[in-house]
């Protein structure tokens, strides 16, 4: 049961935003940012509470003769849809991820396997771009490396929309495929991998870098960046010293570049930093959805059966040709409810 006092507190503090806002006092955009946030919590809440009241009336007509009949016509409607008004508010309530909205940055190599991993892990890049389109989702290439046999050494992918982050974020982890490779001429079913990181694109007020931890060089251009062939001396790569990480980008303008080369470090950094946080808030418990470990085995991808196999939540479809083409709503779906009612669990648990 959600305390009545909670549920105050949160009307209470979602109509201060609203006197706020029409008296034009404080900063409006950080006001709005809340209130925007808040709305659809406050409305679930009402509804929730003008059931209960609903309720509360329909049991009072029972008292009256006259009312009566109405009221046993009415109750048990009212009371069966409880249950599921009381889940809903819930999840409402549940703490947001405040990188949920954002962008993200996908990132996907090869693991064990070669040639076949190379294949693969161009496969799972064509399977997120067509995923993002049908969502209406930009998909732009930042860095693509090929290999001869037409897989991918290694690619990074912007996508921007709603929610991306939020719809793409359990997809970080070790995904294995079981087929026969182009290159077997025996027919032989081999295992390969790839791995995934999606990470949520960082802002400009998430990360503060010092120019002077930051090495950069101009370099040329040897294939594909994006959606072209480079022979400029255009390519910038970016290291950043405290870290160690660096970052290439090969687009045509060495300009924008480092413009692009800059936002995927601070994306990196950003990671980093929401990483090192989360370990300390659960440094006892690990999430079994989340976007964690990324070198654990999310998902087998298994062609001679056509079966997708997720298994931190035991979940199979016979529907593999659609989820290589993109079809991956079922499972993000599937993701999105189990990582809730983990939540709710432990909400519930906490309480």
């Amino acid at each position: 049961m959600i305390s009545e006092d909670t549920l105050i507190q949160i009307t209470q503090r979602f109509e201060f935003l609203e006197a706020q806002m029409a008296e034009g006092s404080g900063d409006i955009a950080v006001l709005a940012k809340e209130y925007s946030d808040m709305k659809p919590v406050v409305d679930q809440v009402r509804a929730y509470q003008t059931l209960l009241d609903d309720i509360a009336e329909a049991q009072s007509m029972m008292d009256d003769p006259d009312m009566r009949e109405l009221a046993e016509e009415e109750l048990p409607g009212l009371q069966a849809a409880l249950p599921d008004m009381e889940q809903a508010l819930q999840l409402a309530l549940l703490p947001k991820d405040e990188a949920d909205a954002r962008p993200a940055m996908l990132e996907i190599r090869p693991g064990t396997g070669g040639d076949e991993a190379a294949l693969f892990a161009g496969d799972l890049q064509r399977m997120y771009q067509r995923y993002a389109e049908s969502m209406g989702w930009g998909f732009d290439l930042i860095e693509y490396q090929a290999t001869e046999l037409g897989g991918i050494k290694e690619v990074t992918a912007h996508i921007k929309g709603e929610n991306v982050f939020a719809r793409l974020k359990y997809e970080s982890g070790v995904h294995r495929v079981q087929r026969v490779p182009t290159t077997e001429s025996g027919g032989r079913v081999h295992t390969s991998a790839a791995t995934v990181a999606v990470l949520p694109e960082a802002e400009d007020v998430d990360i503060e870098i010092n120019p002077g931890d930051l090495r950069i060089d101009t370099m040329r251009a040897s294939g594909a960046g994006g959606q072209h062939v480079n022979t400029t001396d255009s390519a910038v790569r970016i290291t950043h010293l405290p870290t160690g990480l660096i970052v290439v980008s090969s687009e045509k303008s060495q300009h924008r570049n480092r413009e692009i080369a800059m936002q995927v470090l601070k994306t990196r950094l950003y990671d980093m930093e929401r990483e090192r946080v989360d370990s300390e808030r659960s440094a006892d418990r690990k999430s079994q959805v989340g976007s964690g470990d990324r070198s654990e085995r999310i998902r087998t991808y298994n062609f001679p059966q056509g079966r997708m196999t997720d298994h931190r939540i035991n979940l199979t479809l016979y529907k593999l040709d659609q989820v290589m083409a993109g079809d991956l709503q079922d499972i993000v779906d599937a993701l999105t409810a189990a990582d809730q009612a983990e939540k709710l669990a432990a909400m519930n648990t906490q309480s």
